[in-house]
């Protein structure tokens, strides 16, 4: 066990720093949004069982041959009224600190999702009372705003916005282009999908591969969400709104959103080629793969 305890150390740190900056840095993920989310998702769940596992399995290791053994030998020492003996201060300790990582991610996590879930609540409060329901689009509200606006607010009640800026703005083309990507957000649930990123990056943000990942994944979102659009308009009309409902971002705005929107309009504007079907297929059983090492390092 103190090898697999080893394996999984070095493979959570290799995940957490050189391979997330590494595949941020890749290009194919254009070509393959929904692939290369799945690898994401990938990479963060085979880091997270690596980094959080590495400790309880080396803190395990003097109990049983795996990490079920070892716990199940640590149970029935537990249940007798004693404290194992060849479990020592080292393995207490390794055994501790991955159960605080757990446990410090678990709350960040639960923490950022109720405090998210409360947010929209309100600002879906305060929609129904200042906007008015659209009757060319069920489920999507009007505010009245001259500065063109559009936006989602997933959850059980979900609200799609858009301002009176947006109608007066844009051809109706434009307009529908822009609600199938918010829509896509919407029903695909991204807002689920970069949660678990935000909530590592939170928890270690001196780990920079870390944030890479959350903002490549914000990028990848965004692109699956261009897909979906350009498949019910005509690229030169999502185009055209992205540059009008993009462009009125404040002057105060990040030049990394600037660089964003330039890099999906000339992706969408260059109609990137897809990955053949078996690139496709091998990127989804290395998602696969990846998450099977650390699970069968953990339990076999």
């Amino acid at each position: 066990m103190a090898l697999a305890a080893l394996g999984l150390l070095l493979l959570g740190i290799l995940l957490a720093e050189p391979v997330s900056r590494g595949f941020a840095r890749a290009r194919w993920p254009h070509r393959d949004p929904v692939g290369a989310l799945l690898v994401w998702q990938a990479i963060g769940l085979a880091g997270g069982l690596s980094l959080v596992g590495c400790g309880l399995v080396y803190g395990l290791s003097p109990l049983g041959g795996s990490l079920p053994a070892g716990v199940s030998a640590l149970l029935r020492e537990l249940n007798s009224g004693h404290w194992p003996d060849r479990l020592d201060a080292v393995h207490l300790i390794a055994m501790l600190a991955s159960v605080g990582v757990g446990l410090r991610l678990f709350w960040v996590l639960g923490t950022m999702y109720w405090r998210t879930v409360r947010a929209r609540r309100r600002h879906r409060e305060l929609l129904d009372v200042l906007a008015t329901p659209w009757p060319d689009s069920p489920g999507t509200r009007v505010l009245d705003h001259p500065q063109p606006v559009a936006y989602c607010l997933p959850g059980r009640s979900s609200r799609l916005v858009v301002s009176a800026g947006v109608l007066e703005a844009l051809e109706p083309e434009e307009v529908w282009a822009v609600l199938a990507h918010e829509k896509s957000h919407l029903r695909e649930r991204h807002d689920l999908v970069v949660l678990p990123f935000v909530a590592w990056g939170a928890t270690a943000p001196f780990v920079r591969g870390m944030l890479c990942a959350q903002v490549a994944v914000a990028a990848l979102i965004e692109m699956r969400a261009d897909d979906v659009a350009a498949c019910r308009s005509e690229p030169h009309e999502l185009v055209g709104a992205l540059k009008t409902v993009g462009g009125s971002a404040p002057a105060a705005a990040l030049t990394s959103f600037t660089d964003a929107l330039e890099a999906r309009i000339e992706r969408i504007s260059a109609h990137p080629c897809p990955l053949p079907w078996w690139s496709r297929l091998l990127v989804r059983v290395g998602a696969v793969l990846l998450v099977a090492v650390p699970t069968v390092l953990l339990f076999l």
